[in-house]
């Protein structure tokens, strides 16, 4: 299943097709054994509540730098950093529900307390 992230408050999609991770086999695997990402790759980590422990990530046997965001359920970004490879945890300080995980030229394109939306495209 994938979905568009859209910036609630332009409307604006900011990626067109983000891969929709809800299993936990999906969410472990994540981007891990991959050396690089296609322009526009992406995929967002789905929780079932807002949490810090539980959406915290890892980078070991991941071989790129990644944008990674943290996403409360009320879609505001709580956190954005560089995610860099072999490093063992990554957090938001505020709960989140949704992590998604992008390349590194999204990196400008997002603030703390930006608004996002998800829409599912059928895909």
């Amino acid at each position: 299943m994938y979905v568009k992230v859209i910036n609630r408050k332009t409307k604006s999609i900011l990626i067109e097709s983000v891969k929709w991770c809800n299993s936990w086999m999906c969410r472990f695997i994540g981007f891990q054994f991959r050396r690089r990402l296609n322009p526009g790759e992406a995929l967002v980590l789905v929780h079932e509540k807002d949490t810090v422990s539980g959406s915290s990530i890892h980078m070991l046997f991941v071989f790129t730098s990644l944008t990674v965001i943290w996403i409360n359920k009320l879609g505001f970004v709580t956190h954005v950093v560089i995610a860099k490879p072999w490093r063992p945890i990554y957090s938001s300080p505020i709960p989140a529900s949704y992590v998604l995980e992008t390349s590194l030229e999204f990196f400008d394109k997002i603030s703390i307390g930006d608004e996002l939306d998800f829409i599912f495209d059928g895909k």
